[in-house]
């Protein structure tokens, strides 16, 4: 794995210690950055090729989900991971919509923050269990308004079970595996899938399928 630049951005120094601490030694980690706010982040990202960004939600100022939707319209390609002790509804949601790529909590352990860190580079989108009934509520709430949109999207039957596999969070080569085709076809099958439903990045197509009840 090429080496990554990660932006930790949190206004609590002990927790920035611990997050940093964590990483450091990581081999596919390049170097490690750290805000304390959005103000800083958004000065480091304009100076630095920034590749993962470690958000926290409440910050003083410009709060996380503010600041996140900031970076995603003018960097789509930085992966954005909200680590954070809430778990409200609405802001789980607020998130989603921002076009995050993973949410989890400060308890997190270390390893597996790590692990997740990888995964979200390599393309999976994560959530935390305990947020996942706000996320299915979601589903539920756009089920009583939506139809299926198979038909106004033009969804091949094969870029529907891709669409359905990227929404549960598996990566290009877990895609591949599981439908048993080669990862170059799943990226040929998820660039399509972007481009039909108007979207700009996976997270994006993910949050749209759920949604949308876009299913195959």
């Amino acid at each position: 794995m090429e080496k990554k630049n990660i932006l930790i951005t949190e206004d609590h120094a002990l927790t920035r210690f611990a997050l940093h601490a964590s990483l450091k030694d990581e081999d596919f980690i390049n170097q490690i950055f750290e805000a304390k706010d959005a103000y800083e982040a958004y000065e480091i990202i304009e100076k630095e090729k920034i590749d993962v960004v470690l958000m926290d939600l409440g910050l003083p100022g410009i709060d996380g989900i503010t600041a996140t939707n900031t970076i995603r319209k003018k960097y789509s390609d930085i992966k954005i991971i909200v680590i954070t002790s809430h778990n409200e509804e609405k802001e789980v949601q607020k998130c989603m919509q921002s076009g995050i790529n993973a949410y989890c909590s400060k308890d997190i352990k270390p390893d597996k923050l790590i692990a997740l860190i990888k995964d979200v580079i390599n393309g999976a989108i994560w959530f935390d269990s305990s947020v996942s009934n706000y996320i299915l509520n979601m589903t539920k709430e756009q089920k009583n308004t939506e139809v299926k949109k198979e038909s106004t999207y033009n969804l091949t039957s094969k870029e529907l079970m891709v669409l359905n596999l990227l929404a549960e969070g598996n990566s290009n080569l877990e895609i591949a595996n599981k439908l048993n085709i080669s990862v170059n076809t799943t990226k040929v099958h998820v660039c399509s899938i972007l481009q039909k439903l108007s979207v700009d990045d996976r997270t994006q197509a993910a949050v749209k399928a759920l949604k949308e009840n876009i299913t195959g």
